[in-house]
């Protein structure tokens, strides 16, 4: 959980590094609190018409943080931020970029940082 506070308290640092675990607790805890959103969104939703909308709004807030720590985690293997576009090649681009974000870490100080100062 301290991961997933992390990424909201860093909410727009796209500098640094985030390590392997970091990330990807984050990402767990993001996974369940918008799956936990959406189900009182749904639930909500046939009481309070407006409602309907809160699932979409926690992802529009969520998408900043998101990035800016997928950046991070890129830093972290040496690679810049630009290469988090690659994700947006089809099915190849995606399946690539999920292998660097599960790679290792670059050890000791990379020109993003040191390992020492992990967001």
């Amino acid at each position: 959980m301290q991961e997933f506070i992390a990424m909201w308290q860093n909410y727009a640092n796209f500098g640094g590094r985030t390590s392997v675990r970091g990330y990807w607790m984050a990402f767990l805890f993001n996974v369940i609190a918008s799956f936990v959103v959406g189900i009182v969104a749904g639930i909500l939703s046939l009481f309070i018409s407006p409602l309907a909308y809160l699932s979409s709004l926690y992802s529009l807030a969520a998408l900043i943080p998101g990035l800016a720590l997928t950046v991070r985690r890129l830093h972290d293997t040496g690679k810049s931020w630009v290469y988090i576009l690659i994700g947006l090649i089809p099915l190849v681009g995606t399946i690539l970029l999920i292998v660097w974000l599960c790679g290792a870490s670059v050890p000791g100080a990379n020109e993003f940082g040191d390992i020492s100062e992990q967001v």
